[in-house]
């Protein structure tokens, strides 16, 4: 069977740096192994998702010289996700919780993500006559007990009980939408998704994703996550940081090329190219693995390598 990979980026602000850096190391792994390349545009936070933001990462990924081999709009895919969270009902995985992120917090048990984990209080409750749908509350599905294993190719230990190292996830929230955990399982499930290249933070999430993909049935693919590009103050990059664009050294798309290069360890310098001159000499041993503080100043670039 072929390989399959994709890039999936959310639609919830325009690209920057550390969304370019992650399209351009996931489509040199798909294309240095001649695997199919989807493009999925995670749409489904209806409060934080824009159109506009989605037509313009594609515009950026476009320019920067990266194609795919099909593209997705998550949010045209709710029919499979309402067909999964009946395959959820039907194994007695869904109950309903409307405890608050504020109560979850006032727990005070650290998740692995930095986040709080939801200590599964409301496992007891059934959901109403109706099923999931008549619910008002949001749902949440029940993990499997038990230590998950994910392949990490790069190493890094994905095991966990997330059960209880995260708790249950909310798959199905207070307004209607699908979470991103059921989601991706979901459509990557669908696409038939054999390898996932994605930044490290996404990391803690991996072995609940796992576990949802036993309960519905799912293969699991195999991982590989990489660095993060951080900002001076060492928080990730975030769209609030701007448009990739919009930074400096990127007067052109071989000039911005060149500093993604760089940023990950394939170049010394960020000295122009572009993705195919990458692909010829793309190898996974010369990526960096440690986190980089990148910093765009008057035309130069300097990068650092965090004490993460």
């Amino acid at each position: 069977m072929s390989a399959v990979c994709r890039f999936a980026p959310s639609t919830t602000g325009p690209a920057h740096l550390g969304t370019l850096a992650a399209a351009l190391l996931a489509w040199l792994d798909a294309r240095s192994r001649g695997a199919r390349l989807v493009l999925r545009l995670e749409d489904l936070d209806p409060d934080r998702c824009r159109p506009a933001f989605a037509r313009a990462i594609e515009e950026d990924l476009a320019w920067l010289g990266l194609d795919f081999d099909e593209r997705v709009e998550q949010h045209t895919r709710r029919a499979h996700h309402e067909a999964a969270m009946d395959r959820l009902e039907a194994v007695g995985a869904l109950y309903p919780c409307s405890t608050t992120r504020e109560e979850v917090r006032a727990i005070g048990r650290r998740a692995p993500d930095g986040g709080f984990a939801y200590d599964n209080r409301a496992r007891g409750r059934a959901l109403p006559p109706g099923g999931w749908r008549a619910s008002v509350e949001p749902i949440r599905a029940r993990l499997p007990d038990g230590v998950f294993r994910p392949v990490d190719e790069g190493g890094l230990d994905l095991s966990q009980e997330p059960a209880v190292a995260m708790g249950d996830p909310v798959v199905r929230r207070r307004d209607g939408a699908f979470s991103y955990q059921l989601a991706v399982v979901v459509d990557d499930g669908a696409a038939g998704v054999t390898r996932v290249v994605r930044g490290r933070d996404i990391a803690p999430s991996t072995a609940t994703q796992a576990a949802l993909q036993a309960l519905l049935g799912l293969p699991a693919p195999v991982y590989r996550h990489h660095l993060l590009l951080l900002e001076e103050r060492g928080g990730k990059l975030a769209k609030t940081h701007g448009a990739a664009r919009g930074a400096a050294l990127a007067s052109s798309a071989p000039a911005l090329t060149g500093t993604l290069a760089c940023c990950v360890g394939l170049r010394d310098r960020p000295d122009p190219c572009t993705p195919a001159e990458l692909l010829r000499e793309f190898d996974w041993s010369r990526v960096t693995t440690a986190d980089r503080v990148v910093s765009l100043r008057d035309g130069s670039l300097k990068l650092t390598t965090s004490g993460r």
